[in-house]
């Protein structure tokens, strides 16, 4: 420890000579105009504004900048950083970090340790969430009940069936109670499970009735420091709801978590059967379903080839006076697209020009993902690609890159004359963003 304290301490003196350097190089008011912070206490405020608006590729930059400004990172500041790529999935910016404070004489607190094992579940890199564990026991670092459950869930969305009931095993001996996100982590676990376990029915609809009984323990609060960081239990242990845990007006009630995990298990699995068994159960303990159960029904109905009652179940919710969102639009659109068929999308039209007609808009994600679904349309007029680029562009969005490629591809094999306003103003926007990100991001 002491020899890394003394590299550290040495890198440190350059770090500092550095940052002297580089202000001795510039005019005093230059350099207050080109440097954004100047101390701990607003670099841990800019590392929490780039976290904010998603900007999680920006977080070794700057650290970087602490580094040439010679300004010392605190545990803080790398419990904001490891935290802002732990929510970008940003998984070597991550272990960057990490090797980071040790180099520092800094050895990762629980805190830090779950959100790396969480990370691992985002990447779906097991194998190196079981390394974290062995890790915090080398430096005596002592697990708690997040930290298993972290594990579990990280295993889960692997499909590891055996190490989730090993973990499972291993709490309960412990005297721990499986709370609502363990039997979350179950489900996961048989739905990621290849090929998926043959007793998925049965398990889904046994874990969905178990968690009603799961025991109020340690395990179902986030720790302080998560809390400060704006870290939720759901985008801690990867629940699917984990990115609209914070909206209101009935989008989502957190109380029932175990049916929002099955109901998006159902969807992506295609399983009507087990999804209509899991909404008769909610229907009979008296809960009513929210905006985030209805967009699961619908695309369990859709993703199955169901328009129709995918269709009427959309209808059916915003007749009963339940609340709306946009998102239960483009779940339409997007479902009604599946296939291509000219039924499919003359819906997906329709509901496009409702959504819009009601004041509704299409955001830059949402519109980036339904123009690359509708890009793909091989035959038709291309209307309903058309239309969405022109919702986009009536906001003066532009869609990110891989949407824009694959519209301006989709236009280029119609015959469409080359001074087309439409393909002139596609080219030149696709022109640009290759220009800038070279296809890899935008």
């Amino acid at each position: 420890m002491k020899l890394l304290q003394s590299l550290a301490g040495q890198s440190r003196s350059l770090v500092r000579f550095l940052g002297q350097r580089r202000s001795f190089a510039v005019s005093t008011e230059e350099y207050r105009k080109r440097n954004y912070a100047d101390n701990v206490a607003e670099y841990k405020t800019v590392i929490a504004s780039l976290t904010a608006q998603r900007r999680y590729f920006s977080l070794t930059d700057v650290y970087d900048d602490m580094m040439l400004d010679g300004v010392q990172p605190t545990m803080d500041v790398f419990h904001l950083l490891i935290s802002g790529t732990m929510k970008g999935a940003r998984f070597q910016h991550a272990f960057f970090f990490r090797d980071e404070m040790k180099a520092m004489g800094l050895i990762p607190d629980v805190s830090l340790y779950n959100m790396l094992i969480s990370l691992c579940g985002k990447c779906n890199n097991s194998e190196e969430a079981v390394r974290i564990l062995d890790e915090m026991r080398r430096y005596e670092v002592k697990p708690n009940s997040q930290t298993y459950i972290c594990l579990l869930n990280a295993c889960a969305a692997a499909g590891r069936l055996d190490r989730v009931y090993t973990i499972v095993r291993d709490m309960t001996s412990a005297g721990l109670g499986l709370n609502k996100f363990c039997y979350a982590g179950l489900i996961a676990a048989h739905m990621n499970k290849k090929p998926v376990a043959d007793d998925f029915d049965t398990k889904v609809v046994e874990f969905v009735e178990r968690s009603k009984e799961w025991l109020s323990v340690d395990a179902s609060s986030v720790t302080a420091e998560n809390f400060m960081m704006g870290v939720s239990e759901e985008e801690l242990y990867n629940i699917p709801t984990a990115e609209y845990v914070h909206r209101r007006g009935g989008f989502l009630n957190k109380q029932l978590t175990i049916y929002h995990v099955a109901l998006n298990a159902c969807a992506n699995l295609k399983n009507v059967k087990v999804m209509e068994t899991i909404m008769d159960m909610l229907k009979k303990d008296g809960k009513t379903p929210d905006v985030y159960m209805i967009m699961q029904v619908m695309r369990c109905y859709l993703h199955s080839g169901d328009i129709d009652r995918g269709h009427k179940a959309f209808e059916e919710h915003l007749n009963s006076g339940g609340s709306i969102a946009p998102e239960l639009y483009t779940t339409l659109v997007e479902g009604a697209m599946i296939g291509y068929t000219p039924k499919g999308m003359q819906l997906a039209q329709e509901t496009l020009e409702n959504m819009n007609s009601r004041g509704f808009f299409l955001n830059p994600r949402s519109g980036s993902e339904l123009l690359l679904a509708a890009a793909g349309e091989k035959t038709g007029g291309y209307t309903t690609a058309n239309y969405i680029w022109d919702l986009l562009r009536a906001r003066e969005i532009t869609p990110l890159f891989p949407a824009v490629d694959a519209y301006y591809k989709g236009l280029k094999k119609r015959e469409i004359p080359e001074d087309d306003p439409r393909l002139v103003l596609v080219t030149r926007i696709h022109e640009n963003l290759q220009a800038r990100f070279g296809g890899d991001r935008a």
